[in-house]
């Protein structure tokens, strides 16, 4: 199983931030084509806005590869001044 965090405004917009999914064998953009059939709203929010993704802790493109245990985590870009 593969713990899927949500940080930030996805959070507060999903109403959710921690998913426990079996994503072993998934492409990132496979994973959020699954979670995104939760609701439109999850759709939305996974598919049409800007959303980076990190496994274990590394920034990681939409090709990669899930692994058994592998931890991910979906957050907006984070911008400052």
């Amino acid at each position: 199983m593969n713990k899927v965090l949500f940080f930030a405004q996805l959070r507060e917009r999903l109403g959710c931030d921690t998913l426990v999914v079996d994503a072993a064998g998934l492409s990132v953009q496979a994973l959020k084509q699954q979670l995104a059939q939760k609701s439109p709203q999850w759709h939305d929010w996974l598919l049409n806005k800007d959303v980076l993704v990190a496994v274990n802790q590394e920034l990681v493109d939409e090709q990669t590869h899930i692994e058994l245990q592998d931890e991910i985590a979906m957050f907006p870009p984070v911008t400052g001044g």
